[in-house]
This record gives C-alpha cells, structure tokens and sequence, in this order.
C-alpha cells in the first residue's frame, strides 16, 4: 500500500466524515472544499454528475494537496476510475460495485469504495479488494440494518451515504460505521451558490464533534 493512500485511510478512520458534493453549478467547489477541510473535514468527494467534475478534480487536488483529500464519486465503470485518478483523485466511490473498477484502483494503488446494500454484494466487494464497502442507498441501509450487516461481517470496513443526516450520523457511528459519507446535510448547493463558506466550515466541524462523541460512547 502506498502511503498516499495509507494517509487517506487513516484520515477517513481518524475524522469519520466524507463530504459528499453533487451540484448543477461546479463554480466556487475549489473554496468549499476548503471551507470543509478548515472544518475538519478532510475527505471531500466530487461525484462524477457534477459539470467538469474531472477539471475540478484536478484543480482542487493541486491547489488543496493534503490539507483535503479530493475523491471522484458515482463512478461506474474502470474507465472513469482511471481518468479520475490520473486527474488527482485520491480515493474512487460507486453508487455499485463494478469488479474491473475495484481492480483499476488495485493497478494504481488508489483507495476504493465501491457501493453495495445486500450482504452478498458486501462480501464480494470486500474479497475482490475494496478499501471500504459503501452502504447505499441509506434510506435502505438504516442504522438497524447497519447494525444487522456489523453483526456477522465486523471485520469489513462500511459506511453508509445518502440518509445521513445530525440525526442519523451518530446513530450509524454506533451502529459500526467507520465513517458516514454526508451530501446536502453538509454541503448545501444553496450555501455554495451563496458563497457561505463560514457555516459550511461551522457544520463540517458540528458532523466532526458529533462523530467522534458517538464514538466515545460505543
């Protein structure tokens, strides 16, 4: 394992939040993402619907470097997984798991989280070389069904994206979770169209504190 992408490991098991962004209008994501990292949020992903996402994903790695971590999300296919690492993406999130795109990662030694909801899909994910198994969609992986899912397979790193929310993130942090991918909760297109970088900042360290106090009380 490289140690760039040991660092992204270990930041994501250290702060526990991955912000999430999908938006129409990709002006002023470079400062968002760096309103999340003064925040405490290090692990920004880009989804691949956003216009430009790889430009961005270029740009932000660059100018950003270790101070946030830039991942490329909703990617389908090892194509993509390889154009995005090749931008600068420092870690690679699917809706699915896709056996060839976990494999590129492998080849480029890049941190993968594939997408699964049934255990099977789990298990397969985690054999073939994911990193971490992304739980999606979270409106159907709940926190009890975390918990069910953390019951027989403890040994697999999962966290879960879409219904995590201030109310649903410790719950799933306590449920087994190593982290929680967090969209409009965290990162609002209201609040980036607007430019409000300080309350971005200000909820990137509310989901930190919450995370790390559902934490201590696992």
């Amino acid at each position: 394992m490289s140690s760039g992408k040991q660092l992204v490991l270990q930041t994501l098991v250290e702060t526990g939040v991955v912000a999430v962004i999908r938006v129409d209008d990709p002006t002023d994501l470079l400062e968002g993402a760096r309103a999340l990292g003064k925040g405490g949020v290090r692990l920004v992903e880009i989804t691949m619907t956003v216009p430009g996402a790889l430009e961005i994903v270029a740009s932000a790695s660059r100018q950003l470097g270790d101070e946030v971590f830039i991942g490329a999300g909703t990617v389908l296919d090892a194509t993509t997984a390889r154009m995005a690492i090749l931008a600068g993406a420092s870690f690679i999130v699917g809706p699915c798991f896709d056996r060839d795109m976990v494999d590129m990662c492998k080849l480029y030694d890049t941190a993968v989280m594939p997408g699964c909801i049934t255990p099977t899909e789990i298990v397969t994910a985690w054999k073939a070389g994911a990193d971490v198994v992304k739980i999606f969609p979270g409106r159907v992986g709940t926190p009890g069904y975390f918990q069910d899912l953390k019951g027989p397979l403890p040994h697999i790193r999962m966290m879960p994206t879409g219904n995590v929310d201030l109310k649903t993130a410790p719950e799933y942090i306590k449920a087994g979770a190593v982290a929680v991918g967090v969209g409009k909760a965290l990162v609002d297109a209201a609040a980036l169209k607007t430019r409000q970088f300080g309350a971005i900042t200000e909820n990137a360290r509310t989901f930190i504190h919450i995370v790390a106090d559902a934490r201590r009380g696992q």
